[in-house]
């Protein structure tokens, strides 16, 4: 599985407008229902939003990973989110988020998911791809450096 695989470029949102997490999910949802054949935006949002309330999606570095399961999902995809500002997460090393990538998964799925944070968090160790991808302008500028950190990336 490639990232790109679960990714749409209509799915990629930069700038992010959003002024605490809840808008930013409950954004990076629309943009899935809108991109994909999710056909419940509430839902889905409801989903997400409640794993978030358990504990705190921010990884650290200035990332978050919200996810969920939801009915409405039909397969595992993916959206991102480049916030205007950075949000506050709550993440584990205190720092706001500037950079959002939120997976939406079937309910009876949890392999593909588990694979998907696996390939997030091996692309998010590289210090140097973090802030190229951070420095994104547009949502497709941010699509294409996924797509070539992953071509040229081993399988």
């Amino acid at each position: 599985m490639r990232l790109t695989d679960i990714l749409q470029p209509d799915s990629v949102v930069v700038p992010l407008e959003a002024q605490d997490k809840q808008e930013a999910i409950f954004k990076l949802a629309d943009a899935l229902v809108a991109s994909t054949n999710i056909k419940d935006s509430n839902s889905l949002q409801k989903a997400i939003w409640e794993r978030e309330t358990t504990r705190t999606t921010g990884i650290g570095h200035g990332i978050a990973i919200p996810h969920g399961k939801s009915e409405g999902v039909d397969t595992l995809c993916m959206a991102i989110g480049l916030p205007t500002n950075p949000i506050d997460f709550n993440s584990i090393d205190g720092r706001p988020v500037d950079l959002i990538i939120l997976l939406a998964s079937p309910v009876d799925q949890t392999g593909p998911h588990i694979q998907a944070l696996a390939k997030i968090s091996r692309m998010l160790m590289n210090e140097d791809f973090r802030t190229t991808i951070k420095d994104a302008t547009t949502g497709d500028q941010l699509y294409k450096l996924i797509a070539e950190y992953e071509a040229d990336a081993p399988v």
